[in-house]
């Protein structure tokens, strides 16, 4: 078989309101889990009982996930703030030295 090679530039990723998309997908397991206790002897008598499981695993992973987009967003603003701080700075020295500074790119990972 031959190599598969992408003929275009991927997409930049999209940025959006991820920290209150991931509690909202938290409290929808979470919802969904508690809806489902009344009837657990149901679900036990007909082999169902995973989908009780299953949604509070998805509660458990959704508190996962909101501690960590919640840390991620964090370092992104404030990376965000010390690159504006740089460039600040580095505009300060050229205007002192009367030379003009393009600001400086984000570093990409």
């Amino acid at each position: 078989m031959a190599k598969w090679t992408p003929k275009h530039e991927a997409p930049e990723p999209l940025e959006g309101p991820v920290v209150p998309t991931i509690i909202g997908g938290t409290l929808l397991w979470f919802v969904l889990f508690v809806a489902q206790l009344p009837f657990y002897g149901w679900y036990e008598e007909h082999g169902h009982t995973w989908w009780v499981w299953t949604c509070l695993a998805g509660a458990g992973l959704g508190l996962i996930g909101i501690w960590y987009v919640r840390r991620r967003d964090t370092a992104i603003k404030r990376d965000a703030a010390l690159q504006a701080e740089a460039d600040a700075r580095a505009s300060a020295g050229a205007a002192a030295e009367g030379t003009t500074v393009e600001p400086s790119k984000p570093v990409e990972s």
